[in-house]
């Protein structure tokens, strides 16, 4: 009886420390050090760009941080599909990351078919920057404020001609948004990318542009564009006495992109908190707040970064279908 309880006891033995191995490892990715290896760091779109940029400058530090590098591997094409597909298909072991914009969001709203799903296909891990628009006219449009654009819209509907980068990109949206909110109505006028945009409107061809600061601030300073707003719901520094389209006559109005960082399905929660982690403390670096001190950085919990993306993707989607986008 003794030999046979013996064996008995070390056969649980055993099989306990089969279990323990199997344990561990199935949770390697949340107790292994990370990151223990290069770190694949995805953006879907060209070098140079505000999210390449941007991206660059924050994981350059999270690099420094670690003494593992976290290499920007550039993407680009189809609106930023490709390089999210990547991503997507990646395994969720912290080593793939993605680095976009708010047009992982408007996507699945333009486009009949994308090889992903928007949200069940990604983990959100945090926010990186925002994206805030400027509001500006042509000269000799007689308004220097939004509520005077507004009053003049609604006086001459169709009349007053505004340029943007194309059907459903944020220089339409933000725009129809006035429109859509204040009852007005301006007349869209596509162009192929937001440099043809810009140049019409100082031209004249066309009479209002929503564009980046860095497209549009050259312009202002020349005095070929005047800037009337700004998109967000705080005014920006750069430009502290450019009131808000809310504070101007259209209570409710914020439309504001932004690069976010995810990863694949299924990120592991101790590697999704580790990476947000080091996302703060490279923000919170002086070299890093120098850097960034022109491109609005943003941070988020994981949390709030997903009810983010949530939240657009309703309202980006509503406004796309207001404006009447047919998806391609």
């Amino acid at each position: 009886m003794s030999l046979r309880l013996s064996c008995i006891t070390a056969l649980c033995a055993a099989a306990c420390a089969l279990l323990l191995t199997a344990t561990s490892s199935a949770q390697s990715p949340a107790i292994t050090p990370y990151p223990a290896k290069s770190v694949r760091v995805v953006v879907p779109w060209p070098p140079g760009g505000l999210v390449d940029v941007v991206g660059r400058i924050v994981f350059q530090k999270i690099s420094e941080n670690n003494g593992q590098q976290f290499i920007v591997d550039n993407r680009a094409g189809a609106t930023g599909v490709i390089g999210a597909d990547a991503v997507a298909k990646a395994a969720p072991d912290g080593y793939t990351l993605l680095v976009h914009s708010a047009s992982h969001i408007t996507n699945p709203h333009t486009m009949k078919k994308l090889p992903y799903d928007t949200f069940r296909d990604f983990t959100p891990i945090g926010l990186l920057a925002a994206q805030t628009g400027l509001i500006a006219v042509h000269p000799s449009l007689p308004v220097k404020t939004t509520r005077d654009l507004v009053a003049l819209a609604r006086a001459q509907p169709g009349n007053v001609l505004y340029a943007s980068a194309g059907a459903g990109s944020f220089s339409h949206l933000a725009i129809a948004l006035i429109d859509s909110l204040a009852g007005s109505k301006m007349l869209h006028v596509p162009y192929k990318g937001g440099g043809l945009a810009t140049t019409a409107t100082v031209a004249g061809e066309s009479q209002v542009i929503a564009g980046t600061p860095a497209a549009l601030v050259t312009h202002m300073n020349s005095g070929r564009l005047r800037l009337i707003a700004v998109t967000s719901d705080v005014r920006l520094p750069q430009f502290p006495q450019t009131p808000t389209i809310h504070e101007s006559g259209v209570p409710g109005y914020e439309f504001r992109g932004w690069v976010s960082v995810m990863g694949p399905a299924n990120l592991p929660r101790p590697l999704v908190d580790k990476i947000n982690s080091e996302i703060n403390k490279s923000m919170d670096s002086a070299d890093t707040k120098k850097r960034m001190e022109a491109l609005e950085p943003w941070t988020m919990t994981p949390e709030q970064t997903a009810a983010r993306l949530r939240a657009d993707y309703e309202k980006y989607g509503k406004l796309i279908k207001l404006v009447g986008v047919t998806p391609q």
